[in-house]
């Protein structure tokens, strides 16, 4: 079957949590706790251990070629604009969250700043905190930062939601 990277992300979500819900019914079905005077088969929580095993095992590799679908359409598949491949973007929009948070803090220092040195005995000693840098220029790569970060999201959203890949489970 078709579908894009989007399409398979909600089938291995869908998947996964299958996964929990058998592991958890399992948990609370496969061993019970009985008092002495009851009879077993009136309090024995219904559970098939063959059944159980095999359903994990056929989701557990249904997860495995999904996963491993999604990792090789990452590796060949090129995000138009940026050249690069999907799992490059993923760690270059990262990469720019980062310098948007650093140069958020660049662009939001003043010049000059009074350091308030909490436990100084001597309150007329006046220390100032100085930027080594120019401001503008820091805030003006925080706007180019930010509209990058947004390119970068928006095409790969584009290329999760349009380009379709094979997937056998």
């Amino acid at each position: 079957m078709k579908c894009t990277s989007a399409e398979a992300a909600k089938l291995l979500r869908k998947l996964n949590e299958e996964l929990m819900e058998i592991k958890d019914r399992e948990s609370k079905s496969a061993v019970f706790i009985a008092a002495v005077d009851e009879k077993l088969d009136d309090v024995r929580p219904e559970y098939n251990y063959r059944e159980t095993q095999d359903r994990l095992a056929t989701l557990e590799a249904q997860v495995r070629k999904l996963k491993h679908a999604i990792n090789a359409f990452n590796l060949t598949t090129e995000v138009p604009g940026f050249g690069m491949t999907v799992d490059q973007l993923l760690v270059y929009i990262p990469q720019l969250s980062e310098r948007k948070r650093r140069l958020a803090t660049m662009a939001a220092r003043l010049p000059k700043e009074r350091v308030n040195a909490p436990g100084v005995a001597n309150k007329s000693f006046v220390e100032y905190r100085y930027a080594n840098y120019d401001i503008k220029q820091a805030s003006a790569e925080l706007v180019a930062v930010k509209d990058e970060l947004a390119r970068a999201q928006t095409a790969l959203d584009v290329v999760n939601t349009s380009v379709e890949f094979e997937l056998e489970l």
